[in-house]
């Protein structure tokens, strides 16, 4: 039979997991808060969501005529989109590298889970935090340690300028101030 004739579901290729790109022989650094959100996330798929939507499957599929049956339809996508996470997380968590980047404070140098401000050529000040690749959250002032601000930062001090290349050129930026978070009492 010609493979012409075959017939290939709409999403053949969503079960495969794309990770993240890390940088050749790099690891997979994260904060202890980092990965423990991580694994917190994993546990309440598997513990929480997964058997909820398999009983909601269930309960659709004994309904009759699955073809037209929303719940049974939706629940079966949702159920995929589930286990693509819980496989993306697994992975992400086995290879990972817990950093604990409060046995730098005290320290003037940029190193990875630092709170760095820095102000660019015009003045304004910036404030960001170099954390790992999965728990990176702009919108908090979080970036990658893999980003181009963080690798111009890292392993500068207090006072130095440096060159940051951007979509619009060559900015100077002067660190201002670099802070690490006090050991929790654990």
């Amino acid at each position: 039979m010609s493979k012409a004739f075959t017939k290939e579901s709409d999403d053949a290729g969503d079960d495969e997991v794309a990770l993240p790109a890390l940088p050749s022989e790099a690891k997979n650094y994260i904060t202890p808060v980092g990965y423990a959100t991580l694994r917190a996330e994993l546990l309440a798929l598997i513990d929480v969501e997964r058997p909820k939507v398999v009983e909601i499957v269930h309960w659709a599929a004994s309904n009759g005529d699955r073809s037209e049956n929303g719940d049974y339809i939706y629940g079966k996508k949702r159920l995929r989109e589930i286990d693509r996470r819980i496989r993306f997380l697994t992975q992400r968590l086995e290879i990972a590298v817990v950093t604990e980047p409060s046995v730098q404070w005290g320290n003037e140098q940029i190193f990875f889970g630092a709170t760095v401000t820095y102000a660019n050529g015009s003045g304004n000040e910036h404030t960001i935090k170099i954390v790992g690749i999965d728990e990176a959250n702009s919108a908090l002032g979080e970036v990658s340690w893999v980003s181009p601000i963080a690798r111009t930062l890292l392993r500068a001090r207090v006072g130095d300028v440096l060159s940051l290349a951007s979509s619009q050129g060559v900015t100077a930026i002067e660190v201002l101030a670099v802070q690490y978070p006090l050991a929790s009492a654990a």
